[in-house]
């Protein structure tokens, strides 16, 4: 079994899951899209109303400026992992509680584990939170850590939530800038290390 296919047998697995918050009050499960063998997963925070219509993550204007973010490191949706902390919309966009993220946890931690991304980026503090617990987004943005997941070595990158950059200017050009930084870290990644000895040669 390839990852896509490991994947889609997790997002079956999922929907089929009535023991999971947020599904009564959603219209779609919003699993998470992009390239099963990426080295960049996303995860945000949880489906917004268009993300539940159209069960797809991040296609609303929140998606619309990641899609830009991407653009200008020359990367694009297809290349990367997309995926949030809850699947199901909840009521009125509030902020997800701890124990729906709770719930949630083992598929997230499944489509990490099926991807085996090199590095993570957590937009927003809830998806922070999973991996570097106790701090504050303002000071930790957009600088990479080394995270022991489960027996892995994983780089996360923490940043602001597109939506947070879109209401307000500031933090836009943070998160443009810790694009920057995240393009840095993606060249500096053992796999692109290589490739680029490889054209040297």
């Amino acid at each position: 079994m390839n990852k896509q296919e490991s994947l889609d047998k997790l997002k079956k697995e999922m929907s089929k899951d009535k023991s999971l918050p947020l599904r009564d009050g959603a219209t779609n499960l919003v699993f998470g899209e992009g390239n099963p063998n990426a080295d960049l997963v996303f995860i945000g925070e949880g489906p917004g109303y268009w993300e539940d219509i159209k069960a797809r993550p991040f296609v609303g204007n929140a998606g619309s400026l990641l899609n830009q973010l991407l653009h200008s490191i020359e990367l694009s949706r297809s290349e990367v992992f997309i995926t949030n902390v809850v699947c199901y919309r909840p009521p009125g966009n509030r902020d997800p509680l701890p124990e729906e993220i709770a719930a949630f946890q083992k598929y997230l931690d499944r489509i990490i584990e099926i991807i085996e991304p090199e590095i993570i980026v957590t937009l927003g503090r809830f998806s922070m939170a999973k991996f570097l617990p106790g701090v504050k987004i303002s000071s930790v943005h957009g600088k990479h850590y080394d995270v022991d997941w489960k027996g892995k070595r994983l780089v996360v990158v923490p940043m602001y939530h597109p939506a947070a950059a879109l209401r307000r200017s500031e933090i836009l050009q943070q998160e443009k800038d810790d694009f920057l930084k995240l393009k840095e870290y993606i060249e500096k990644m053992p796999k692109n290390q290589s490739k680029q000895m490889e054209l040297i040669l």
